[in-house]
């Protein structure tokens, strides 16, 4: 494939796609710094697998599985974390936050309890807030879709005993 072509559809899935990986971005780094640095590793790894997208599956699950398993293997390799990963400064808040959330407290509650999940669970997480389907979701993650529906009920009973007992305080 051609370094121009690779590049137009390169152009195109940011465009178009660009939430998919501030979303994974969010949910995998802490600090501004963290966040660039994974979102450049996102796209370089978007770079390397346009020639492997054949079309078999949306353009939006191909991206989350790329995105996914990059912020995977970002996590992994990260070897500079700090002794509390919430504990920012303001200079550190985080970079990419949607739009529409603007400061509000429970979605940013929401997106900390999610960073502190494991990775796949922190996949799924993300994968169920932006609707995608138990088969979509299998696919981007290599699971069964039984697997996903057993998790993601786990997942949301712990958020909500989390958030229950927030409220209660």
């Amino acid at each position: 494939m051609k370094n121009a072509l690779r590049k137009q559809i390169l152009n195109r899935w940011l465009e178009c796609y660009s939430g998919i990986f501030y979303k994974v971005v969010r949910a995998y780094s802490q600090t501004h710094h963290d966040q660039e640095d994974l979102f450049q590793e996102i796209v370089v790894q978007v770079w390397r697998a346009i020639p492997r997208f054949k079309g078999k599956a949306k353009e939006s699950t191909f991206l989350y599985q790329v995105a996914l398993f990059a912020a995977m293997a970002w996590s992994r390799n990260e070897k500079r974390r700090r002794e509390d990963p919430h504990e920012m400064r303001e200079s550190d808040r985080p970079l990419f936050m949607s739009a529409d959330d603007g400061g509000n407290p429970r979605l940013e509650w929401l997106y900390d309890r999610i960073s502190e999940l494991d990775t796949t669970d922190r996949s799924l997480a993300l994968l169920m807030l932006d609707g995608l389907s138990y088969r979509e979701m299998a696919e981007v993650l290599g699971i069964s879709e039984s697997n996903v529906g057993v998790k993601l009920t786990r997942i949301r009973k712990n958020i909500a005993k989390l958030l229950e007992k927030e409220d209660g305080l």
